[in-house]
């Protein structure tokens, strides 16, 4: 693979640091206590071209591929991984959903609002009692003449009260069957369409999670995604992307909280040295390093074997799983280093730590890509 930093890699990341610097890093702290959803920054990211990443330009996106959009989620993630979680779950679910399955009509009516973020965009599959286990979703989709009729619930929705719009999967057939589940786009507002419970989260919090419920929901045929059956088909291969995002959003965690752990070590004076002279703190920054650096060769490897168009369940997977587990363990160790004062909310670690035990869960569990993984190689 190529592990050279491409030109346009190196412009995103610096325009990230300047605008992160200016935008986001004051707010962190005050975003995360109460729980803001700041959408006035992804507003501002969408003039930059970081809400429609993968989007071609003809639809007013940057029209960029896998590799310049894992640099993206890294480069904010190192500041919030809130920030970064929604950029990612705005481009990867809901955006990508509509770029890759949408009809004409439907690319050219959503498309360009969602890719300068002038509408937000949120995702639906899992729901209260259907994680990993979707095929047994219970919110249904009947027809009923030229339209569906859709009731049930989802949950743990990234941007489920702001968004202005949702693809949604809902059941069409029986339970179980991989072909009995349609995908819909659905605008906010639409009558039987509302936003549930707001998540008070352990981390991640200000990226909004909410329900969404469905009562009698009507729409028309014309917003179905596709075929009838090909929701399901159509999920997986989104999720497929979207673990990408998720590996990128661990990578960047992990780096934010390597880089403060490096910063601290090197200021943190004990027995009159810096406390990275002591082999127990120095070996264990050569440890996160070491996974760090493994963990970025999986996802851009991923990043590339998707810019070519190629399967990547596997890679995803593997990258998804490892960069995840790498995050929660380097931002653990970074707690460590710190000691006390990485116990408390005026050093950076504590949020990493909190912000990355999400990357284990969202996209599928690190015990399902174990799953993926191991029938790839099994098959």
């Amino acid at each position: 693979m190529q592990i050279e930093v491409s030109e346009n890699q190196e412009m995103i990341a610096q325009t990230i640091r300047e605008f992160g610097a200016k935008f986001i890093q004051p707010y962190v702290r005050k975003w995360d206590e109460t729980q803001e959803f700041p959408i006035e920054i992804f507003q501002k990211l969408g003039e930059l071209g970081l809400m429609g990443v993968l989007v071609p330009e003809q639809y007013g996106g940057a029209g960029l591929g896998y590799k310049e959009y894992v640099t993206a989620i890294a480069e904010l993630s190192k500041i919030d991984g809130a920030i970064g979680l929604s950029m990612a779950a705005h481009n990867s679910l809901c955006t990508n959903h509509i770029l890759l399955f949408g009809n004409e009509a439907q690319k050219q009516k959503y498309l360009p609002k969602l890719a300068t973020a002038q509408w937000i965009g949120a995702w639906g599959l899992t729901e209260p009692n259907t994680g990993s286990d979707a095929g047994n979703m219970r919110t249904v989709a009947k027809p009923d003449g030229d339209y569906w009729i859709i009731n049930g619930s989802k949950n743990f929705i990234t941007h489920g009260k702001s968004g202005n719009v949702a693809v949604v999967i809902a059941r069409t057939g029986e339970a179980g069957d991989t072909k009995g589940a349609t995908a819909f786009i659905i605008e906010k507002g639409t009558p039987g369409f509302s936003a549930g419970k707001k998540e008070d989260k352990l981390g991640m919090r200000a990226s909004e999670t909410t329900e969404l419920i469905f009562q009698d929901c009507r729409i028309h045929a014309d917003c179905m995604l596709g075929k009838p059956g090909e929701g399901f088909i159509q999920a997986l291969k989104i999720l497929d992307g979207g673990r990408i995002s998720i590996a990128a959003l661990s990578l960047g965690i992990a780096q934010g909280a390597f880089e403060a752990a490096v910063a601290y070590s090197k200021e943190r004076t004990q027995f009159n040295q810096p406390i990275a002279q002591f082999q127990g703190i120095a070996f264990k920054l050569a440890d996160m390093a070491t996974e760090i650096e493994a963990a970025s060769l999986l996802t851009f490897r991923a990043a590339e074997k998707k810019d070519l168009g190629l399967d990547v369940r596997k890679e995803s997977a593997m990258a998804k799983y490892y960069a995840s587990e790498v995050a929660v363990k380097v931002s653990t160790e970074a707690v460590q280093v710190f000691g006390g004062y990485g116990y408390t909310k005026d050093f950076p670690v504590e949020k990493f730590f909190r912000d990355s035990k999400l990357c284990t869960i969202g996209e599928g569990t690190s015990e399902i890509q174990k799953l993926v993984i191991s029938r790839s190689i099994l098959k």
